[in-house]
């Protein structure tokens, strides 16, 4: 849903702000343009009314002197004296238009012969400029205005459009896969584009319904035809362990047998779990301390053979409330990994503010093999027996139940995996 709502109503709302940033640009420039035009017209319209105006006067009388305002000059030459008493920025100037500069200051000037009289009128436009400039900032304020009405607008009137994508996201997020008793998504007042959508997600939804309850048929016979020969190898297994005639030897093969059985039906279990992700057991109490003991038994006679020192460095009195069979699968899974890769020194495990770490002094791990770690089949070596699955299964029980995972590892030095149980 948050992927729709920065996703789909950001670039309506954006596309809404461009459209107006575009039509108001447009409308300003015109104007700009114009304005321009109309000044210019304006400044020739002041030019040609004050020199008829200035004409008119000297024929009405030949003494005429015309006044010399601040932005606006008339002057009548008659001969050279008069030139040579106008402004220097005025003289030489014969005929047509001319544009000089008075400092900093445009002046428009007109010059017009009239039975060898020559009139000028010298027009200073700075009030033109300066209503130029007034509109031009004018112009970028509004589109700057536009723009952040257009964005709040835009994104106001896009979590209108979008509000049905974003329920209907909604509720898919918050459904669960094969879930055949929630409600349709297709839901009254719906748009057609959405309805179609919600339509096509029913449909999926069922499929995988569908899907899921003949995943969930076939492990379970599976689950049920493995672990009957299982049960029976294990009661078999005991009963033979109860003959008093039975040889040493045989016992300890029928042992062999029982812990193979054994093995195989968590393993089994383990496998199940990670095809479909259903929990292991209930949350209850749990010994830590018990709880590795139970898991380091299968292998307690690896670690005799390669003469191993087995360290558990957690108090007695350490419980956490988890699941005993989940975290007892990946104590099983972690402490045969770390069993099998270590030939001499230490395995030790320990307990300190809610993280439990299974440290060995074995072959350590590649740095570029760590991001593939938890991949189902991956091996990095060669060394000992597997199927590459261990790991991938105490990956899963973690973000199954919440708790994190993280390993330590130097190359020909050992391997710590941490799993950090939430507070």
């Amino acid at each position: 849903m948050a992927g729709v709502k920065r996703g789909l109503r950001l670039r309506v709302a954006l596309a809404f702000a461009i459209f107006c940033i575009v039509v108001v640009g447009t409308v300003g420039i015109s104007l700009y343009i114009a304005s321009d035009d109309i000044e210019q017209a304006h400044i020739e319209q002041i030019l040609e009314a004050e020199m008829d105006y200035l004409v008119q006067r000297y024929r009405d009388s030949s003494d005429f002197v015309p006044q010399v305002g601040s932005n606006l000059e008339k002057y009548i030459v008659r001969d050279a004296a008069d030139e040579s008493h106008l402004p220097t920025y005025l003289q030489g100037l014969n005929y047509r238009r001319h544009k000089v500069f008075r400092g900093p200051e445009e002046i428009r000037v007109a010059v017009r012969h009239v039975d060898g009289i020559k009139f000028l009128v010298a027009y200073e436009i700075g009030l033109h400029d300066l209503r130029q400039q007034e509109l031009r900032l004018l112009i970028v304020l509004s589109l700057l205005s536009v723009v952040g009405v257009a964005l709040v607008v835009g994104y106001l009137l896009a979590g209108v459009l979008v509000r049905q994508v974003t329920d209907l996201a909604e509720r898919v997020r918050h459904l669960a896969p094969g879930d055949v008793q929630g409600a349709t998504m297709i839901q009254p007042g719906q748009d057609e584009e959405v309805a179609q959508l919600a339509h096509a997600l029913d449909d999926y939804q069922n499929r995988i319904t569908r899907m899921l309850r003949r995943e969930q048929e076939f492990t379970a016979n599976v689950s049920h035809e493995l672990r009957t020969p299982i049960t029976t190898i294990l009661t078999s297994c005991e009963l033979l362990a109860t003959e008093p005639s039975l040889p040493e030897r045989a016992r300890g093969r029928i042992g062999m047998i029982e812990s193979a059985a054994t093995r195989m039906g968590e393993q089994l279990q383990a496998l199940l779990f990670l095809a479909r992700e259903q929990a292991l057991g209930i949350m209850e109490p749990v010994a830590l301390a018990e709880c590795v003991y139970d898991a380091v038994e299968p292998v307690c006679t690896e670690i005799y053979r390669k003469r191993l020192n087995f360290e558990v460095a957690i108090e007695p009195k350490a419980v956490l409330t988890l699941n005993p069979q989940a975290l007892h699968t990946a104590l099983v899974n972690l402490l045969r990994n770390a069993v099998q890769y270590t030939e001499r020194g230490f395995i030790r495990v320990s307990f300190n503010r809610n993280r439990l770490s299974i440290s060995d002094s074995g072959i350590g791990i590649e740095p570029f093999y760590l991001p593939l770690l938890y991949e189902r089949f991956f091996r990095g070596t060669s060394q000992g027996e597997g199927l590459g699955i261990g790991l991938a299964i105490v990956k899963r029980i973690c973000d199954h139940y919440g708790w994190t995972i993280d390993v330590d590892s130097t190359p020909g030095k050992g391997t710590t995996f941490h799993i950090t149980f939430p507070g």
